[in-house]
């Protein structure tokens, strides 16, 4: 990662602090106003260093709501056509009518899409703001706290425990101070930074031991430092601009659909030029034409269809306390086979409470208690919800004195803070003839530490397995569920902590109880139904791990500690992983890890997560999902945010996404392959009749026709079969299901071009059109295209309600009301839009009322067709309107 740590670091890093300060023209009294300018100007600010705070800046919002592989195959289209408008307007167009009906096909579905992303903006951006982001600086000799946005290289900051280091700092003055660097490393253990100049340039972000970094966490202590980078020259913002998986996959997923339609495509065109230019000799002609044949297979309203089934799943889930921030997102919900999520507070009510204090024998003991609440109330590290439940003792009927007592009794000399390696927190208390140490955290880690024990006053060696007799109590207290831990002391003439901790003094152990949701049982079995495999990924001891899931019926037969993670080969590890539902004991570098196995398995991996130490895992994650409490970072890497923490809330979403895609591959199936069946009948029409079956602004019109009554699509309903399952955004089976469906179409169209051209057209015009005049041959052509206009568009609509599902339509599968009366609207409307003025201008005519009773005829026969085709291909592959199986 040497690239990554800015020069100016990596030379500081070798320099005293008082030539640091000058060499960034810094001062004891900081920057004044006008040096903060100068300095921004010269080396820039501080803002948007996070990659999902760019990508959700108003600039990328617009570039996803209007470039995608859609919308680019429909721009080349609309130059095309412009071509073809501009070259031979007599034959292909209207002028630039074509051009400007898919030119505001784009527009408005770009607008649609952007409208929905800025409104997810606003949301984030006030859950944002609601978050502690000002960090404390000393600007003109005053100390203020100021937005961590406005902080330029030379500022002099001052943080504490708790804080998230808002820049790359160099320390000019530190006190135990302690940084998780997990963030930007992975690495769990908690450093010890200083203010010591280094004896050679850095390479490493580990060798920085003078500087902390943007985006770590401070877990104890206080400290002072002078910025030296800000912004995308910080090693969080190298970090986190680098590109995820995540966010391409729905671009991954339109690029493989773009991609069928581009081969059929090029398959296509080729042969409808050779074709039409054999048989009518004028190859211009033929090469516009084939081009309008690519236009007509492209389903030209795709952009808009899919970002109103997204942006409708957004909403509908805005309405169910879930904030979609990229509504790209909708796609990992409903692909999403695998959710990891954290034990605390999302399985459990996150409101734990201390339900007993005990000596090694599980008496009750005062001088436990007291202990912890020394340890909890001294350290300055970062508090958790351990420590504020021993605090709270403080409450307790009639000893509220003497724990105010306690709480002035002792001053703090020096601390350790609490790491994944070690396991607790340790505090160094000043004594009248000997300091105290006292150390509170892991029970075998704490345990290993000990000498003795202390049993009703007295101090007893511990000899061979008496360790584990002493502490058989705490087996007790984990298989119910608690989460159990160890208090040790030791008297030592020691000033400060060496961190070699030995020869302690056990004295007891405190148990906690974090209830388990009474609705998570629940969703655990409708998740499974769901198809969506949940493992728990905690730092959590295992047996109160074990207790916790057994209770909500997760299986806990295959469970695997962070311990037992490392002695696993690489080449064992992905099916272990694959068998284990539950890891426990697991550090955040571990969290993440599990989490790209599992992803390398071929899993679509959900991560829910809310603290630092679940970053990692939540960036790696193809769908990252936090909650509106969690830490700052963790929310500006999520996908999704829910605004309570309640896995039901998460089932609505899956079942959202789930829901917004069923609806999207509608369209995108049926339409692809009723065009594709169109086209077909088009290129036999080209070789076998002396016109053009339709010309390219009747087909650009039909399919815009059809088009509007599919975006009635987001709010149809979803047989409860196609919601089982995850369902993967793909082009996979596009062409598969194309080519079985579109030439069923194709057939239907010639026997009513046969119909047309040698029965309906010759009565109606007097004659066969070689033997007719120019005005006749005109109003044979206006008939035929007419009548091939009406079949496509009864065919189209009505085929919508035949494949929209797997069942018997209106029978075992009803359309939502509003699918059902714009569909039949739009075939009474659009056959009355044939002999309207409009009409007549684009070429289409009046025709005899016969001929509906053969349109009637034909429409049976297809959808019959259809239906037997349905069963067939169903029955073989269990499949009919998935973008993919998992």
């Amino acid at each position: 990662m040497k690239e990554m740590i800015h020069p100016r670091i990596r030379e500081y890093a070798c320099t005293s602090c008082s030539t640091v300060t000058q060499k960034t023209h810094s001062s004891e009294k900081g920057l004044t106003q006008e040096q903060v300018r100068q300095h921004r100007k010269k080396y820039g600010g501080n803002e948007q260093t996070i990659s999902d705070k760019k990508e959700n800046t108003i600039p990328h919002c617009i570039r996803r709501a209007f470039i995608n592989p859609f919308t680019v195959i429909l721009f080349l289209l609309a130059v095309i056509l412009l071509f073809t408008d501009i070259l031979m307007p007599e034959q292909y167009g209207q002028g630039l009518s074509s051009v400007l009906i898919i030119s505001l096909m784009l527009v408005l579905s770009g607008v649609i899409r952007l409208l929905q992303e800025l409104r997810a903006k606003r949301v984030t951006d006030r859950l944002t703001q609601m978050v502690q982001t000002t960090v404390s600086v000393c600007r003109d000799g005053v100390w203020q706290e100021v937005c961590s946005d406005e902080l330029v290289v030379g500022d002099l900051v001052r943080m504490e425990a708790g804080d998230r280091v808002p820049a790359d700092i160099r320390l000019t003055d530190a006190t135990d101070f302690f940084v998780s660097q997990s963030v930007i490393t992975g690495e769990s253990r908690i450093l010890e930074k200083n203010t010591l100049p280094l004896a050679e340039a850095p390479t490493k972000i580990s060798e920085c031991s003078n500087t902390v970094f943007q985006g770590t966490t401070v877990t104890g202590g206080k400290g002072v430092g002078i910025v030296l980078a800000v912004g995308a020259d910080t090693v969080y913002g190298n970090f986190s601009a680098m590109p995820s998986n995540r966010k391409e996959e729905f671009d991954r997923g339109s690029a493989s659909i773009a991609w069928v339609l581009i081969k059929f495509m090029v398959i296509l065109v080729p042969v409808v030029f050779l074709a039409s230019g054999l048989t009518k000799g004028n190859w211009l002609e033929a090469f516009l034409f084939a081009l309008s044949v690519a236009v007509g297979l492209t389903p030209e309203m795709l952009p808009m269809v899919v970002n109103v089934c997204l942006a409708k799943g957004s909403f509908s889930m805005g309405q169910k306390q879930t904030v979609v921030k990229n509504i790209n997102a909708m796609q990992s919900l409903g692909s999403m086979d695998l959710l990891c999520v954290d034990k605390t507070g999302t399985l459990t009510e996150d409101t734990v409470t201390l339900e007993y204090f005990m000596d090694v024998l599980g008496n009750e003991s005062e001088t436990v208690l007291d202990y912890a609440f020394l340890n909890s109330y001294y350290h300055s590290g970062v508090k958790n919800y351990l420590d504020t439940a021993i605090l709270s003792c403080r409450e307790m009927p009639g000893r509220e004195a003497h724990f105010e007592t306690l709480s002035k009794s002792s001053v703090l000399l020096d601390e350790r803070p609490f790491d994944y390696t070690r396991k607790f927190v340790g505090i160094l208390l000043k004594g009248e003839t000997e300091n105290l140490h006292i150390i509170k955290g892991n029970v075998e880690q704490v345990a290993s530490r000990c000498r003795y024990v202390q049993f009703k006053g007295e101090q007893i060696p511990i000899q061979g397995n008496s360790v584990k007799d002493a502490h058989a109590i705490v087996d007790e207290m984990t298989e119910d569920g608690m989460k159990v831990l160890a208090v040790a002391c030791q008297r030592t003439n020691a000033s400060v902590l060496s961190g070699e901790e030995s020869d302690f003094i056990l004295l007891g152990y405190l148990g906690f109880f974090d209830a388990p949701k009474k609705s998570a049982a629940g969703t655990m079995k409708r998740l499974k139904k769901l198809k969506v495999d949940v493992r728990v990924l905690t730092g959590d001891d295992q047996k109160t791990a074990v207790s916790i899931c057994s209770r909500l019926g997760i299986e806990t037969d295959h469970l695997l500690t962070g311990e037992e993670l490392e002695l696993i080969s690489e080449n064992e590890l992905p099916l272990i992983i694959e068998q284990t539902t539950v890891f426990a004991e697991l550090s955040p570098r571990q969290k993440a890890q599990i989490v790209e196995l599992l992803q390398q398995n071929g899993h679509s991996v959900g991560f829910l997560g809310d603290g630092m130490n679940d970053l990692p895992a939540e960036m790696a994650a193809n769908v990252g999902i936090s909650v509106d409490t969690a830490a700052e970072a963790v929310k500006e890497s999520a996908d999704v945010i829910l605004l309570r923490k309640d896995l039901n809330v998460l089932e609505q979403g899956i079942l959202e996404g789930r829901r917004a895609f069923a609806n999207m591959a509608k369209y995108i199936k049926i339409t692809a392959s009723s065009n594709f069946g169109n086209i077909c009948a088009v290129v036999v029409a080209s070789v076998l009749l002396p016109f053009f079956p339709m010309t390219s602004l009747q087909l650009l019109l039909l399919n815009l026709l059809y088009d509007t009554l599919c975006l009635i699509l987001p709010w149809d309903n979803v047989d409860t079969e196609q919601l089982e399952a995850p369902i993967h955004w793909t082009g996979k089976h596009l062409g598969r299901f194309m080519c079985r469906f579109g030439p069923i179409s194709s057939v239907f169209d010639v026997l009513t071009f046969a119909f047309l051209y040698f029965v309906l057209c010759p009565s109606l015009c007097g004659g066969s059109f070689a033997g007719l005049d120019s005005s006749g041959q005109a109003a044979f052509i206006s008939l035929f295209q007419t009548g091939w206009f009406l079949e496509s568009m009864w065919t189209q609509v009505l085929i919508l309600h035949l494949l929209r599902t797997s069942k018997i339509p209106f029978l075992q599968s009803k359309p939502s009301h509003a699918v059902f009366l714009v569909t039949i609207l739009g075939v009474v409307l659009f056959t009355i839009f044939t002999v309207t003025p409009v009409g007549g201008y684009l070429g289409l005519t009046t025709l005899p009322v016969g001929y509906y009773g053969f349109l009637l005829l034909v429409v049976i026969c297809y959808l019959l067709a259809i239906s037997g085709a349905k069963y067939f291909y169903f029955k073989k592959h269990q499949e009919l309107l998935q973008g993919g199986v998992p």
